[in-house]
């Protein structure tokens, strides 16, 4: 009750109101050594607990549009997910149908039915690799050495990490050819099963979720010309909207962060293609009269109630 009441005061009422988003990627089935802040089953359920407690959760479109019009309710909360792994359909949508919540779900096109995300290939290579280090030696990021593939879960996630810094920022083209060449260096059998199916999309859709747009293949929009940015996000609406038979009116850049991996003439270009509105990952709440091609969006990562209801209330307030 008194986080309920310290969430009402955070947010606002009427035209005043703030709108929290969340942002998740996935839920796995159990925690995962190798990552275990990432977000599982359990985790989950329980968070899906405290915000119905805390929060009356809107579908995004709904939220935006009251926001817009200043009838948004004192505290309104939108939950997002990003990407489209199965693992959305397959354990997420059990557990926000099982606990009444609306969400919307980000999909890049280009890896369902079978794809895999690049970032995916690197992990998958690094985790399934069977060898003490990988030669880094012919590819685009020799300059980080090799990479020294200890037996610890730590020491392995380490390396994952100072790849994937400076493999995001190349271009699509070379960013594969990347990772593909780890992989086959590692000689590892990599999965084709972490995207959804066109199926599943739509049964997400048919279950009552929403589905937004995120470009074709995930790239980062602000290295772009505009007629290659303009189709990755056009016809990634055109593939969803063929899947769930409706019309898509939401975006999110991928990885979000504005000025860097997405520019101003993105945000230009996602309001000529006459989306309603797009989402962000720069942290803080969405107000009245705000950037609605640039919605913040925030997931606290602390583990207590109490702590995780602080620094919700904290974003809040950072509007």
């Amino acid at each position: 009750m008194i986080n309920r009441m310290l969430m009402g005061w955070a947010s606002g009422r009427a035209h005043r109101a703030r709108l929290t988003t969340l942002i998740f990627h996935r839920v796995l089935p159990t925690p995962d050594a190798l990552f275990p802040e990432e977000m599982h089953a359990l985790r989950f359920r329980e968070l899906c607990d405290w915000l119905k407690s805390w929060f009356e959760v809107l579908p995004l479109d709904v939220a935006v549009r009251r926001l817009k019009d200043g009838s948004l309710p004192s505290r309104a909360c939108a939950i997002t997910f990003d990407d489209g792994y199965a693992d959305n359909h397959d354990v997420a949508l059990p557990i926000l149908r099982a606990a009444g919540l609306p969400a919307t779900f980000f999909v890049a096109t280009g890896f369902l039915d079978g794809g895999r995300m690049w970032n995916d290939t690197l992990i998958e290579t690094i985790r399934r690799c069977k060898r003490s280090s990988l030669n880094l030696e012919g590819t685009p990021v020799s300059g980080l050495g090799r990479l020294e593939l200890g037996p610890t879960p730590e020491s392995r996630r380490r390396e994952i990490e100072r790849v994937l810094q400076v493999v995001k920022y190349l271009d699509h083209e070379q960013r594969l050819d990347c990772v593909n060449t780890l992989a086959q260096r590692a000689e590892v059998e990599l999965p084709v099963d972490l995207m959804m199916s066109s199926a599943q999309v739509r049964a997400l859709h048919e279950q009552g979720m929403q589905i937004g747009a995120h470009t074709v293949s995930h790239p980062i929009l602000a290295g772009l010309p505009d007629e290659q940015a303009r189709a990755e996000i056009a016809e990634s609406r055109r593939v969803l909207q063929d899947i769930t038979g409706q019309a898509v009116s939401l975006f999110a850049y991928p990885n979000g962060k504005p000025g860097t991996d997405y520019s101003e003439r993105s945000t230009e270009i996602v309001r000529e293609l006459g989306f309603e509105a797009a989402v962000s990952t720069h942290w803080g709440a969405a107000k009245q009269g705000c950037d609605y091609f640039q919605i913040p969006r925030f997931t606290p990562w602390d583990r207590s109630r109490w702590r995780f209801a602080a620094r919700l209330q904290r974003n809040l307030l950072t509007a």
